[in-house]
């Protein structure tokens, strides 16, 4: 009942975007036209748009952006992403100063749940993520994440853009919402937002031109004071990569603050990777197996 109301609100609510351009490929509405004259007695009043019919448009525009957005990722290549793998620096930041000059990093992905960073020049510390289980690895062996650190990680996961882009939007439990004209990352850019059945919700903005990601950004509570925290991501210098365009740099934001900037100089896709790494007992050494090619 409770999503139902939020989406019969929502579609109330969006009668304002009826009129808006969003895009050159997009579906345009009609301009709205002048109300005839009653017809009989002064008390007749113009026939209304039913509610149902402006939720409908509002979510026809929500699938043509989402799925211009995919095309320009690559389409099928995008979506048949097995692995990647990528080089760059990372930069922390407290209260949006940086807290350094930057970390040499090595990451590997496998869609859906496996991930592995490998940091400093050595690549001796590891993060590694398989399921929902997650470690630290350094000379000393594989070590359980604390508590937090993993949730924040599979926070972050569960509202990455891939698993919205290839997951949420085919899920028929999850409304799409068309919010219309935005300025992202100062971007003139569409937004559409995605509420799952669990009602949490993220907004995804997509460049006006070329439909690319911009911005990502989602709310979440708390458990222990109960707040609300504002979690957002900036997609930025993409580049063409085996048919599919990438965002070289990633800064993410924590309650308006710079968390986390990602800075990459290479990226490759659907290589095959050694499931050792995956592995958090298997005494994985990146060096080694960098010397096996």
């Amino acid at each position: 009942m409770k999503r139902f109301l939020v989406i019969l609100i929502l579609a109330c609510s969006v009668g304002s975007f009826a009129q808006e351009q969003p895009g050159p490929d997009l579906p345009k509405t009609s301009p709205a036209q002048p109300a005839q004259q009653p017809s009989s007695g002064p008390d007749a009043a113009a026939p209304k748009k039913p509610a149902a019919d402006i939720a409908d448009q509002n979510l026809r525009k929500a699938k043509d952006l989402i799925s211009h957005a995919i095309t320009a990722l690559g389409g099928p290549a995008y979506l048949n992403i097995r692995d990647r793998e990528f080089q760059g620096r990372t930069f922390g930041f407290h209260h949006g100063r940086s807290s350094g000059n930057g970390v040499l990093f090595w990451g590997f992905s496998q869609f859906p749940d496996k991930e592995r960073d490998e940091l400093t020049p050595q690549r001796d510390v590891s993060e590694l993520y398989v399921g929902n289980k997650g470690w630290e690895i350094t000379y000393k062996g594989a070590h359980p994440l604390e508590e937090k650190d993993l949730a924040d990680y599979l926070r972050r996961r569960r509202f990455s853009l891939d698993t919205l882009l290839r997951t949420w939007v085919n899920d028929p439990s999850v409304v799409l919402i068309y919010d219309g004209n935005a300025t992202a990352a100062q971007h003139p850019a569409l937004q559409v937002t995605l509420i799952n059945a669990q009602n949490e919700s993220v907004t995804i903005d997509f460049d006006a031109d070329t439909y690319l990601p911009v911005k990502k950004s989602f709310e979440w509570r708390d458990p222990v004071d109960r707040q609300k925290n504002l979690e957002e991501e900036v997609y930025e210098n993409y580049r063409f990569v085996a048919g599919t365009m990438a965002p070289y740099n990633i800064t993410r934001f924590f309650n308006g603050d710079m968390a986390s900037e990602r800075f990459l100089f290479n990226v490759t896709i659907n290589q095959g990777l050694d499931q050792a790494m995956f592995d958090p007992n298997s005494g994985y050494n990146p060096i080694k197996a960098q010397g096996k090619h």
